[in-house]
């Protein structure tokens, strides 16, 4: 597994622990993939695009690309910046007999973005929340998709907002460093549109807007 550390990767390492890992691994095998990501995954499957490769960013203990290439997708690299999720999608690639078509890199992607090669498919589920500054990090991501870029981000809404400040704030009390991050929906879209895509599937869930781009 490679490995690349930075400050972000010690704070979602923090943040998404070994308890984290295996609470979400137990979720997956009890009741399979949820509904964001089964939205994702969908959406994905319903493109034309070449299913030969996929960059799973901040894919956690791997669920999505589980799901991906057991529906025909050959390879997925998954990057993670906590070694505990990636323990866990180690774990879960051997139980499904799949770990000869997962790669497992440790780290901060904006950081490692440069090693990594250009795939079919660019996925980011609940990832883009995470980062302060969410333009270095789409932008990064845009380049390594030939085809399709999937991600899913929290809505813009007064409520989902009110939440995330309130999570941060007890998060800041109890010594945490880790924060989440509701960012503004026409930037984003701005930014994937200026570089060549166009949004070819868009669904919801209460709080998660799950968008599909292609090119």
């Amino acid at each position: 597994m490679a490995r690349c550390c930075t400050a972000f990767s010690e704070v979602a390492g923090d943040q998404f622990g070994a308890g984290v890992a295996s609470r979400d691994a137990a979720a997956y095998r009890r009741r399979g993939p949820d509904k964001p990501t089964r939205l994702m995954r969908d959406a994905v499957l319903g493109t034309s695009a070449d299913r030969a490769s996929l960059l799973d960013i901040g894919g956690g203990i791997g669920v999505l690309s589980l799901e991906l290439t057991a529906a025909g997708v050959h390879h997925a690299t998954v990057v993670d910046a906590s070694e505990s999720y990636l323990s866990a999608a180690r774990e879960e690639a051997a139980r499904v007999d799949r770990a000869d078509r997962l790669r497992l890199v440790a780290g901060d992607f904006v950081e490692l973005a440069m090693t990594l090669p250009v795939v079919d498919i660019v996925a980011m589920n609940r990832v883009i929340c995470c980062y302060p500054q969410f333009d270095s990090l789409l932008a990064a991501a845009l380049e390594h998709s030939a085809r399709v870029f999937a991600f899913s981000y929290p809505k813009d809404r007064w409520y989902i907002r009110a939440v995330a400040e309130f999570g941060n704030k007890i998060r800041a009390l109890t010594g945490k460093a880790f924060r989440t991050f509701v960012h503004d929906e026409s930037r984003m879209r701005a930014l994937i549109e200026a570089r060549g895509f166009r949004c070819e599937t868009r669904r919801d869930t209460f709080v998660w807007q799950i968008e599909v781009w292609t090119r």
